[in-house]
């Protein structure tokens, strides 16, 4: 199956703030260039999913118009990351202490006392694998960085521990409106005997 993976347009924050689950806008302006520009870059008629934040719903619900997608559906599993009271906090307001415990344990510390990356890892490994037992061919996501990141991580085929270390440990690179696209074989299904 191919994963067409696609983050949200530049949401109205300032520089520098935490927001993951926060459901946060973006320009007008901002979401009609990005929403022309993808439609000449996607492909139509297949299945979009989108988290519900407003920075990706937004733009899914269009796309899925102007692509006649086959199929849309908004998923809470692909929701970026809970910080807790880190959201819409200047990172240089949060606490060095804790910004240094989640350093040291990228992939179990709750940063702000939200989610974790592995708590992350397992609710897109769940969204991942009941999505390939669908068999479509190609879908099309509308999501976050973090998300992306871990999609990346989970073609690995790692334990998820390993998992949301791999995507918590990688750079991010990955640009607003960027779209990203990843293979993954299908689910080996076994005849009931």
């Amino acid at each position: 199956m191919r994963l067409i993976l696609v983050r949200h347009p530049q949401p109205e924050v300032a520089s520098g703030v935490c927001y993951g689950s926060s459901d946060v806008a973006v320009a007008p302006h901002i979401l009609a260039s990005t929403r022309a520009r993808l439609r000449a870059s996607l492909p139509p008629h297949l299945p979009l999913y989108t988290s519900p934040l407003w920075r990706c719903a937004e733009l899914a619900s269009t796309l899925a118009d102007d692509l006649q997608a086959s199929r849309y559906t908004q998923d809470a599993r692909l929701m970026e990351m809970d910080f807790g009271c880190w959201e819409l906090r200047a990172w240089h307001d949060i606490a060095r202490n804790e910004i240094d415990a989640w350093a040291a344990d990228l992939a179990h510390y709750r940063p702000g006392g939200g989610e974790n990356v592995l708590a992350m890892a397992t609710r897109l490994s769940a969204f991942l694998d009941e999505l390939l037992r669908e068999q479509h061919a190609a879908a099309i996501v509308i999501c976050h960085a973090g998300t992306i990141r871990l999609l990346s991580a989970l073609q690995a085929g790692l334990p998820l521990a390993q998992t949301a270390q791999l995507a918590a440990s990688s750079a991010h690179k990955i640009g607003y409106g960027e779209i990203v696209t990843l293979d993954f074989a299908p689910p080996i299904v076994t005849p009931a005997v």
